[in-house]
């Protein structure tokens, strides 16, 4: 048998998270976001011969409209990349990114490739949450009492209510979560931790002046997450009103925020490594996918976390910088009193109910924060998990170099 060779992270980036419909990247295509951050990436490694990368592998999780046909050839034909270099779009809905990475790290390990980029891009501003003409299987439908078909059929929102009842998760514990989610990401912000992974993005704003029937065009320059509020307080999070029960605990206020934004990461051999002179950033470990009750999707990470120690090799006492999407509050809480996460050491930046969640893009937005948050910090270990929409969990480890 072929001993496995290891893959290294040797770049790695994101873009600012916008908020979708509202915020400043609500008119950028998702195919632009991508081109963004691959040349980012590329330009951390500028010894590397861009002919040199098998394929571009992105996740994205709902790959139609502006982010359809193939989002990761088209952007890598859009950043430049030569033409010998394949595109490969993959879709594990919330875990579409981190899928990205685990299949180039996978090509690399197993020989088939010495140089992969793993991205993941997503606009919900410009692609809705369910896709333009969603269409599920009358079968889904067929069985109103089978919750797993109740899962799968209704809104993720109603899982978090139903994952806060079975594991007993109060509204008040899920707004204070949120509080301190936001509470971190302004301090990372203000103390300037996000400045290594992102990749500022030039934006164009229209204005029009219905007096004189002109457009100005405006073009500026944005370098921060959008969604974190300074002005967020326990008070306020208590008055918002429930979104998907009426007599339950899951608000706007306590859910992941709908977002817009891209992540990529270059991955080589050790042969490629010494061949281009690159420095490792990280190794890539290990990647686990379980999947659970549909209707209890938030507890993905409950099943996923353990292969994905296992198959690295350490223990969860190991870990340093937990990467935890925040989905939701309650389900976040359920995957961290159940597995006995310590919170000190999970989403020290704050999490995506601050930060925001463009769905397919977390895995490789969260990846870039994780491995950069380690480098930081002299930290070894780090993990980025998350909960799947329908029933699902991933989990991925990074070694510090």
């Amino acid at each position: 048998m072929t001993q496995l060779q290891e893959a290294y992270i040797v770049a790695a980036t994101r873009t600012p998270i916008g908020r979708s419909h509202r915020g400043y990247l609500k008119n950028t295509r998702p195919d632009d976001l991508l081109a963004s951050v691959l040349r980012a990436a590329l330009a951390q490694v500028p010894g590397l011969d861009p002919a040199a990368i098998e394929d571009v592998v992105c996740g994205c999780a709902i790959p139609e409209a502006q982010q359809g046909l193939n989002v990761a050839r088209i952007g890598a034909r859009l950043a430049g990349l030569p033409h010998s270099v394949g595109g490969l779009t993959v879709n594990r809905f919330c875990a579409s990114g981190l899928a990205a990475i685990q299949i180039a790290a996978d090509r690399i390990r197993v020989g088939e490739a010495e140089v992969m980029v793993a991205a993941g891009v997503e606009s919900m501003s410009l692609v809705p949450m369910m896709g333009n003409t969603p269409s599920l299987s009358p079968a889904i439908f067929a069985n109103t009492d089978d919750l797993d078909r109740y899962g799968l059929a209704y809104g993720m929102g109603l899982t978090a209510e139903k994952v806060a009842q079975q594991w007993k998760v109060s509204r008040t514990a899920q707004d204070e979560f949120a509080l301190a989610s936001h509470q971190k990401a302004i301090a990372a912000m203000q103390a300037g931790e996000f400045a290594d992974e992102i990749t500022p993005i030039e934006v164009e704003e229209r204005q029009v002046d219905l007096d004189s029937a002109t457009t100005t065009l405006n073009r500026r320059t944005v370098s921060l997450d959008e969604g974190a509020r300074a002005d967020t307080t326990l008070e306020g999070l208590a008055k918002l009103k429930t979104v998907f029960a009426a007599r339950g605990t899951v608000t706007a206020g306590n859910s992941s925020q709908t977002s817009d934004g891209a992540g990529a990461l270059i991955l080589a051999s050790g042969a490629a490594v010494q061949r281009f002179g690159l420095t490792p950033l990280a190794r890539f470990a290990s990647h686990a996918s379980r999947g659970v009750p549909a209707h209890l999707m938030g507890i993905g990470p409950i099943e996923a976390v353990p292969a994905a120690l296992r198959y690295a090799g350490i223990s969860q006492a190991d870990l340093d910088w937990i990467e935890l999407n925040e989905a939701f509050a309650a389900q976040s809480l359920a995957v961290m009193n159940t597995l006995g996460l310590d919170p000190a050491r999970v989403n020290p930046l704050g999490g995506a109910i601050a930060l925001g969640h463009p769905l397919g893009a977390t895995g490789a937005i969260r990846a870039a924060t994780v491995i950069h948050g380690l480098r930081r910090r002299q930290q070894r270990w780090g993990m980025v998990t998350m909960c799947v929409g329908m029933g699902q969990g991933a989990a991925g480890i990074f070694e510090r170099m």
